[in-house]
Formats: structure tokens, sequence, C-alpha cells
């Protein structure tokens, strides 16, 4: 009995080369890179299903774009998800978006992803990490921690800071399922 092999180009995940695609894997390819300018990560597994990426594609898209959140917060909370599903190559990857594009340091970087205490002088940001901890650890958000959250963020930004954590928890369990290692790089294209 011949087995498959364990590994596909990225992770588990076996791609399909741009030219070999049929017509609705090609139009979300194509969405996705006029979104994102570029097809990354988790962006190339949901390719399998394009009805699928042609309607999660936007709503991650809109974080870099539109959200109420700063980099940093996003990167913030996007840290906490990424260590808490335990997915390598999320962690791998906005560990240094954190600090490069995010503006964080090192060492917060690493508490978020490790889930370890952090803190952090900006306020907005402080309550970002405190929301987005107690919700990815399964926690009631107290009326306290709710308030603050409300009176820094708005109440767009909560809803901005939950779905974010409920996209990116998707991220995360997609390059999971996959076994995406925190070195894949995929194919060219």
């Amino acid at each position: 009995m011949s087995q498959e092999p364990e590994y596909g180009t990225f992770g588990r995940f076996v791609e399909t080369p741009v030219e070999q695609m049929d017509a609705a894997t090609r139009k979300a390819y194509e969405l996705t890179r006029q979104l994102r300018g570029l097809v990354p990560g988790p962006h190339r597994i949901w390719l399998a299903n394009p009805a699928l990426a042609e309607t999660i594609v936007p709503v991650g898209a809109y974080f870099q774009t539109r959200s109420t959140l700063t980099g940093a917060e996003i990167e913030i909370a996007t840290c906490v998800v990424a260590g808490r599903w335990r997915a390598s190559y999320a962690a791998s990857e906005h560990e240094r978006i954190g600090e490069e594009a995010g503006g964080l340091d090192p060492r917060e970087v690493q508490a978020l992803i490790t889930g370890l205490p952090a803190a952090f002088d900006d306020v907005r940001q402080q309550v970002v990490y405190e929301l987005a901890s107690a919700l990815v650890a399964a926690r009631f958000v107290p009326l306290g921690l709710f308030r603050r959250a409300r009176d820094l963020l708005g109440d767009a930004g909560i809803v901005d800071v939950t779905v974010l954590l409920g996209w990116f928890t998707a991220v995360s369990l997609t390059l999971t399922a996959y076994n995406v290692p925190s070195h894949a790089t995929g194919l060219d294209q």
C-alpha cells in the first residue's frame, strides 16, 4: 500500500501552480492578489475552496486598510491568537511583523506569543492586550475591562478586536491543520 508524501509545497498542502488553476480558483487567486498584493500564508490553502476564499479574503484585507485599530494593536491581538493556537508559521511571521510593521518591542511580541504577561505604556494597546487575552483564554470579560475597552476603543474597536480574533483563529487553525512549519515558503507565484 503506497502512502502519500507527508508534505506538499506548503506544509501538507499541495499548491496548484497558477497556470494550472481552474477558472474559479484563478478568480479567487486574483482577488487575493488585488486585495493583499500577494497570496500569503493561509490564503494559499483557502484557494482549495474558491467560494470561501472570495468571502474570507476581504475580511483580512479590511484589517490592513480600514480597521479602527492601529497596526500595533492588530499585531498584539494577532500574536496572542497565533500563540494560543500554536500556529508556528503564523507566530513566526507575526513575530517579525509585530516588530517591524507594528513597532512593538521584541520582548513584548515574544511574551504575547508565549502567553506570558505583557505590559504596554499605551493604554489602548494595553486594553487590546487584556481583552484579547481574556477572550482567547475563554475567560469572562469583566465589566471593568469592558468599560475600559469601550472608553478607549469604542464599540467599533471592540468589534474589530473580537472579529480579528475570530478571523486569525481561522488563519491559525488552517495553518495548524496543514502543519505549515515556520520556515515554509510555498510556490513562488
